[in-house]
């Protein structure tokens, strides 16, 4: 049997009918389509037929739609659990996660299935609702039971750098979001870098010190932003304000905001991510404190409807796809060079989008 045949099935032509017989009523029976039959409607060889199947680039533009144009008169599907066997390859990335709720994630999931698709490839995605080493190790075997040709994981907290969970040895992986990049191969955003330039934006301005908002402390990516704001104000000589603990969640900005808006010296506040920052502005507007003009706030993320709050945010840009697109690609490499994971960090550059939230203080304000 020839593993390229696919597990498909068409009425045959009227000649192949009256060559075959009939087995049903009417004379016509069920007949398996091949990739014979597609060449032969598409006049190109059996070969030809099967390098388009697998995506091969060296197939003339004219030429592959021809044999496109076969496969779908004549309903013929690549069978890609034979080719799968055949060759060792199933086209599949398993992404492994603990959270598809923050912002973070599910773009960087989207990002991640987007030039998977593109390069040919599909995802399974396992999702962990409590990151242990029973939990992680449960999920690789479960990627392994689904026949997965790489793993990417997304972290958003401190387990891999801190040595909690460690990843099964010998699989194409790459991690998103971790500090463990002297052990694996690591994706992320300039966290720190992203953090500084919101920082510096509001201390340029004109103000004497930022507060801020932080994520939860078991996320690396907040941790990396609270250090980053800590440090700037640091080595600038200025006050440091006790930072508010957030969750990612708007309501936890608002929170956080109806303190901020009792400080009468606070006059810009850094938040760790655009949802916290919508808070922010709500607090700040029921409390009657103007945005800018008496409160500035900076977001991290850039988020699709932080141009269309009030007002429009200033915030820090992530490129998702930049990091998603980078993980496929790091996955891809291990398995062409048949090559395991080697550890690093690839760090994606973050800009500051300045919008219409930041402004110089007002000139008595905080004297």
């Amino acid at each position: 049997m020839d593993l390229n045949e696919p597990e498909q099935w068409a009425p045959p032509t009227a000649g192949s009918a009256r060559r075959s017989g009939s087995g049903v009523p009417g004379g016509r029976r069920k007949q398996r389509v091949s990739m014979a039959d597609v060449a032969e409607l598409a006049g190109v060889s059996s070969q030809t037929v099967s390098r388009v199947s697998n995506g091969h680039p060296g197939v003339i533009a004219a030429t592959r739609e021809q044999v496109l144009a076969a496969m779908r008169e004549l309903g013929y599907r690549p069978n890609s659990a034979a080719r799968a066997l055949r060759y060792g390859q199933f086209n599949t990335i398993g992404v492994i996660l603990f959270s598809l709720a923050s912002t973070g994630s599910s773009r960087t999931v989207e990002a991640i299935a987007t030039h998977a698709a593109a390069e040919g490839y599909a995802i399974t995605l396992i999702p962990i609702d409590v990151a242990t080493q029973d939990n992680v190790l449960g999920a690789f075997t479960r990627m392994g039971e689904l026949a997965v040709d790489a793993v990417i994981v997304i972290m958003e907290i401190h387990l891999l750098d801190s040595g909690t969970v460690q990843l099964p040895p010998g699989v194409h992986v790459v991690v998103v979001d971790s500090d463990a990049g002297d052990r694996y191969s690591v994706v992320d955003t300039d966290q720190a870098d992203g953090a500084r330039k919101a920082v510096r934006h509001l201390l340029e301005l004109g103000h004497r010190t930022v507060w801020h908002v932080s994520g939860p402390g078991t996320s690396y990516a907040g941790e990396r932003r609270t250090q980053a704001w800590r440090t700037v104000l640091e080595e600038a000589g200025r006050p440091i304000p006790a930072p508010l603990r957030g969750d990612w969640s708007a309501e936890s900005g608002y929170a956080a905001g109806l303190v901020l808006a009792e400080e009468p010296g606070c006059t810009a506040v850094f938040a760790s991510n655009d949802q916290m920052a919508l808070g922010l502005l709500r607090a700040f507007h029921e409390r009657g404190r103007s945005v800018p003009a008496d409160i500035s706030v900076v977001g991290f993320d850039d988020t699709p409807d932080a141009a269309f709050f009030i007002p429009p945010l200033t915030t820090v840009h992530q490129d998702f796809a930049e990091v998603g697109r980078r993980c496929v690609q790091g996955v891809l490499r291990q398995i062409r060079t048949h090559d395991d994971s080697r550890p690093g960090t690839d760090l994606v550059p973050a800009h500051l989008v300045i919008r219409a939230s930041t402004a110089p203080p007002r000139a008595s304000a905080g004297s």
